[in-house]
C-alpha cells in the first residue's frame, strides 16, 4: 500500500498565472513539500502519493494528485515544480479527474471530498498535531493503512477535521516540509528494522 500524505493550503491559487510564488498563496512552501515529501538525495521516493489542496483564489477547491513511481525524476528544484503547478492548474477540467503529465493528476475536488474518498478505502486520517499520540508511541499497524495530513501555516479547516486521530512528531512547531520529512524517515525506520 502506497504511503499517502495531504497537504492543504487555504490561499494557494487555482489558477497558473503567477510568477512570484509567495504572492501565490505561498507557492514556495507547496514546492518545498513537493520536494521534501517525493524525494530522497539521488532519486524520487518508491511508492508514495502527495495530494495537495488548494483553496486559495480564483476558483477553489482543486486537488493536484502526484504519485512518485510514474513522476519524472528530475523534477527537483523548486523553480522546475512550480513551473510544472502552473501547467497542471492550466489544465484542470471542472468535471474529471485528469492526468496532465505521468503522476500528475488535477481535479475539483475538496479537502472534505478527498478524506471521504480515502476513508472508503478504509484508509486512517491522521492529522498532524504536536497535543497528538506520538508517533513514536504508534504501532507499525497503525501507521501502514494511515493518510498523514497537515496544513498551511492556517491550519486545516476545524469542521472538517472533526473525528480524525491526530499524531505527533514532537512538541516544537516544524515547517510543512520538515514534518513529511520526519514522517518518512520514521516509517523509513521502521521498514529497515
Amino acid at each position: 500500500m502506497a504511503r499517502e500524505f495531504i497537504y492543504y493550503s487555504s490561499k494557494a491559487r487555482t489558477s497558473g498565472n503567477f510568477r512570484d510564488l509567495m504572492k501565490a498563496g505561498r507557492m514556495d512552501i507547496v514546492c518545498n513539500v513537493i520536494i521534501q515529501c517525493l524525494f530522497l538525495s539521488n532519486k524520487l521516493r518508491e511508492n508514495v502519493n502527495l495530494h495537495l489542496i488548494f483553496n486559495g483564489p480564483p476558483s477553489p477547491p482543486r486537488h493536484l494528485e502526484f504519485i512518485s513511481d510514474k513522476l519524472d525524476k528530475n523534477l527537483i528544484s523548486k523553480k522546475d515544480i512550480a513551473g510544472l503547478i502552473k501547467r497542471i492548474l492550466y489544465k484542470c477540467n471542472e468535471n474529471k479527474k485528469k492526468e496532465i503529465f505521468p503522476g500528475c493528476f488535477i481535479e475539483k475536488k475538496s479537502f472534505s471530498q478527498l478524506t471521504k474518498e480515502l476513508e472508503e478505502q478504509n484508509r486512517e486520517i491522521m492529522i498532524l498535531d504536536k497535543k497528538g499520540r506520538s508517533i513514536r508511541e504508534s504501532e507499525n499497524s497503525q501507521l501502514e493503512n494511515s493518510v498523514f495530513v497537515i496544513g498551511d501555516h492556517e491550519g486545516l479547516p476545524r469542521k472538517e477535521i472533526k473525528g480524525f486521530n491526530k499524531i505527533s512528531i514532537g512538541k516544537k512547531t516544524y515547517f510543512a516540509s520538515q514534518a513529511f520529512i520526519i514522517v518518512n524517515n520514521e516509517l523509513d525506520l521502521r521498514e529497515e528494522s
